[in-house]
């Protein structure tokens, strides 16, 4: 396929390297200009673009920038995307650590559907709940013990599934949350954000968080808030104490 990434953070980076790796056309864009990327787009074999270059003529397109950065993306960035493009968000909104408050995504609370309004196109949440490290480190073949699940949510059956081949194709276990109203639950606070588990243990947790928002929504952001405080602080303890 012919992926664009915009953003080249650790989790931009990785996607890029392992999507050629994996034989896909990737080109790959930030803020900063094809020329801050070029020795990266050398090593790994991507494309050093702009970021409109990133999203034309694409069959899947990553979103891969701090939730801050979705206001300064150009404008109608999507009205001209190929019909039936996928685009993949893989943010957390940090408000104290690195976004500020965003008032308009505090109203729903809700990362995800928040950025797919403002890019006014559907997306699908995936690659947002795993470190750059697990995702680059601990792909397993289907069928492994060991192979841990990634939570994907998204409106569009068809672009799901498209996500679930790239997942599986990375070495985990697609696991498909729901609409991307029901993203909260992959998103930081929850109990399955950050978490390298299972498919089982996965479906467990996330059958015990629910469906209701309005039930989970004080208990989850207030959580975020405290880890938010305690990476802050130490974030290798923090990362330790994750279970």
């Amino acid at each position: 396929m012919n992926i664009g990434i915009i953003g080249a953070g650790a989790i931009g980076k990785c996607l890029a390297s392992k999507f050629v790796k994996l034989g896909h056309v990737v080109s790959i864009a930030n803020s900063r200009g094809p020329a801050s990327l070029k020795q990266l787009a050398e090593e790994i074999g991507a494309m050093a673009v702009t970021v409109e270059e990133a999203v034309l003529d694409k069959d899947v397109i990553v979103v891969a920038i701090p939730q801050k950065s979705i206001l300064n993306l150009p404008r109608n960035l999507f009205n001209g995307i190929s019909k039936g493009a996928v685009v993949i968000d893989t943010g957390n909104y940090y408000p104290r650590l690195r976004d500020g408050v965003i008032p308009s995504l505090e109203q729903s609370g809700i990362d995800s559907l928040w950025t797919q309004e403002q890019l006014e196109y559907p997306v699908v949440k995936v690659f947002n709940s795993i470190f750059a490290t697990s995702l680059s480190d601990l792909g397993r073949p289907k069928g492994a013990k060991d192979r841990i699940a990634l939570a994907v949510s998204g409106d569009r059956l068809e672009a799901k599934q498209i996500v679930f081949q790239l997942v599986d194709a990375l070495g985990f276990e697609p696991f498909d949350l729901g609409t991307i109203a029901q993203s909260w639950r992959q998103q930081p606070g929850s109990s399955i954000y950050c978490r390298d588990i299972n498919f089982d243990e996965l479906e467990k947790r996330v059958t015990a968080m629910g469906t209701d928002w309005t039930e989970m929504r004080e208990i989850i952001i207030d959580k975020h808030r405290l880890d938010e405080i305690a990476i802050e602080v130490d974030f290798s303890a923090w990362q330790k104490k994750l279970a």
